[in-house]
C-alpha cells in the first residue's frame, strides 16, 4: 500500500490538473474535426482514449521529469518531497514504471489511424527532452506547449486522416496559452529558481509580468478568432470567446500577483475552466 500511494503521489494522480491541460488540446482538435450531423459514438470512444492517453503520458513525463530534476527538486521546498527527490523510490524503478506507461500509452495510440500514430511518435523526442530545457534556455514553457498542444493535430488527424491549416492554427495559439499559464505556474518557485541557477519565462520576464502574458493571451486569442472565421462558426462561438477573454484578462491578469504563491497556483488551475470554455465554443459553433 505504501509503494501504491508513493506510486500516486509520483504520478500526481490526486493533481487531475496537469493531465486535464493534456487532454484539452486533444479533444480541441478531436471536436474540430468531428461531423456531429451523424452517429457520437465514435466521438466519445476517441475523447475516452485520448483523456486516458493524457493521464497516461502526463503521468510518464512527471516521472522522467522528476529523474532529470531529482537534484534541483531536493533543492526547492516545493518539490523537495517528490519521491525520487527524496529517495522514496529509486530512479531505477522510475525508469521501470514510465516503461510500463509508456507501453500502456502505445496499446491506446494504436486504436487510431496510420497518420495519427506516425505523428504521434514524432512528438516524443519533444515529450521526454523537456525537462532539460531549463538548464540551457529561458524558453523551456515554449517547449511545454509544443508538446502539450500537439494533441490538437492529433485530435484532427484521429477522424479526418489529413493535415489542416486550421489545425495548425489553433496549435499555435494553444502554445502561447500554454506559454503564458506556465509562466504564471513558474512563478510559484521564482525565488528558489533563481538561486539555483534554472531559467524559464517566469524569470526572464519578472520585471514586467503581464506585458508578456497579454501578449502571448493576445495571439491565443486572435487564433481562435480565425480558426472561428475558417470553420464558418455559428456566432455564439464568438460569445463563447468572450467569455474566455473575460477569463484571461480578468481572472488571470487582472488578479494576477507573483509574489502570491497561492494566486499563481490558482490562477494557473483556472485553465482547466478555459479549456472546458473553448470546448463549448468549438462544439456549439459547429452544430
Amino acid at each position: 500500500m505504501e509503494q501504491i500511494k508513493l506510486f500516486i503521489e509520483l504520478v500526481r494522480l490526486k493533481k487531475p490538473i496537469g493531465f486535464m491541460l493534456l487532454f484539452w488540446p486533444c479533444v480541441w482538435g478531436l471536436t474540430l474535426a468531428y461531423n456531429f450531423n451523424g452517429e457520437k459514438v465514435t466521438y466519445f470512444l476517441y475523447a475516452g482514449l485520448f483523456l486516458v492517453g493524457a493521464i497516461l503520458m502526463r503521468s510518464a513525463g512527471c516521472i522522467v521529469n522528476d529523474i532529470a530534476d531529482r537534484k534541483f527538486d531536493i533543492k526547492v521546498s516545493r518539490t523537495k518531497d517528490r519521491p525520487i527527490a527524496s529517495g522514496k523510490i529509486s530512479t531505477n524503478r522510475g525508469y521501470v514504471y514510465s516503461i510500463i506507461l509508456c507501453l500502456i500509452a502505445f496499446i491506446v495510440l494504436i486504436q487510431f489511424n496510420y497518420l495519427t500514430i506516425f505523428l504521434a511518435f514524432i512528438s516524443m523526442p519533444l515529450a521526454f527532452t523537456y525537462p532539460l530545457m531549463k538548464r540551457y534556455t529561458y524558453w523551456p514553457q515554449l517547449f511545454l506547449g509544443i508538446t502539450f498542444n500537439y494533441g490538437i493535430i492529433l485530435g484532427w488527424t484521429s477522424i479526418s486522416n489529413d493535415l489542416s491549416i486550421t489545425a495548425f492554427i489553433l496549435y499555435i495559439g494553444a502554445i502561447f496559452w500554454t506559454l503564458a499559464y506556465d509562466t504564471i505556474y513558474g512563478f510559484q518557485d521564482l525565488n528558489d529558481d533563481e538561486i539555483i541557477g534554472l531559467k524559464s519565462t517566469s524569470i526572464k520576464f519578472k520585471s514586467n509580468p503581464n506585458l508578456f502574458l497579454s501578449f502571448c493571451y493576445f495571439v491565443f486569442l486572435i487564433c481562435l478568432v480565425i480558426v472561428g472565421l475558417k470553420m464558418n462558426f455559428d456566432k455564439i462561438y464568438y460569445i463563447f470567446i468572450i467569455f474566455v477573454i473575460i477569463h484571461l484578462f480578468y481572472y488571470q491578469l487582472y488578479r494576477l500577483n507573483i509574489k502570491n504563491i497561492e494566486s499563481c497556483l490558482q490562477i494557473f488551475k483556472s485553465n482547466n475552466i478555459l479549456g472546458l470554455l473553448v470546448l463549448i465554443a468549438i462544439y456549439l459553433g459547429k452544430i
